[in-house]
């Protein structure tokens, strides 16, 4: 199977994964459902919680920041899931799933950059529509301080949860086409804000 086929292939996975996802908001525990696709993010799951976040808030605004709450406790779950998998059982259990949605050659290029910057990656990177679970994984294969992997992913993943529910609740549907379309610009200007002020206390 040529290259071109198989990241088709992925795409036409991808595409169906998405939209049966989408179709959970409409669901009863789309709470719980929201939950689950945040934690298996952060490790495996190849859809981004967005996907549910976005049609829930919009469906129901008051809710938009509890939704973000539950995105962000369970995505740093997830999270640490992701950790012990780089950590423990790279070669078995990482690799492969890198591989399969795709990613095993970002993760050869994030992973000398991320054992240079380490903390300043995760802040940026859990903001950006990088894949998580790259993070995750490279953290634990990297042996990152866990309780610093931990706290860093709080901040940048509450962070990117939170303007989305934000831009939601005070603007609605009118809003959810530059989300999708420049949510990218406005969460690494947060994330260049983050690292700023980081760099400021150290310097303080």
């Amino acid at each position: 199977m040529t290259s071109d086929a198989g990241a088709a292939r992925r795409g036409a996975m991808l595409h169906r994964m998405y939209t049966r996802v989408m179709a959970l908001a409409a669901s009863p525990y789309a709470a719980w459902w929201l939950a689950l696709i945040a934690f298996a993010e952060a490790s495996f799951f190849p859809i981004p919680p967005d996907a549910l976040l976005v049609p829930m808030a919009l469906a129901k605004p008051r809710k938009a920041w509890r939704f973000a709450a539950i995105c962000t406790a369970a995505s740093v779950a997830g999270g640490a899931l992701g950790y012990l998998i780089g950590f423990a059982v790279f070669d078995q259990l990482a690799r492969p799933i890198l591989n399969v949605y795709g990613h095993g050659d970002a993760y050869a290029a994030f992973q000398a950059t991320f054992r240079k910057y380490g903390v300043w990656i995760i802040l940026v990177k859990g903001l950006t529509p990088i894949p998580y679970k790259i993070v995750t994984i490279a953290a634990g294969a990297a042996r990152f301080d866990f309780a610093v992997f931990m706290a860093a992913s709080v901040v940048t993943r509450g962070a990117r949860f939170f303007i989305v529910a934000t831009l939601l609740h005070f603007f609605g549907d009118s809003v959810r086409d530059f989300i999708e379309r420049r949510l990218t610009l406005v969460t690494s200007a947060f994330a260049v804000a983050i690292v700023g002020g980081f760099l400021a206390l150290k310097l303080l």
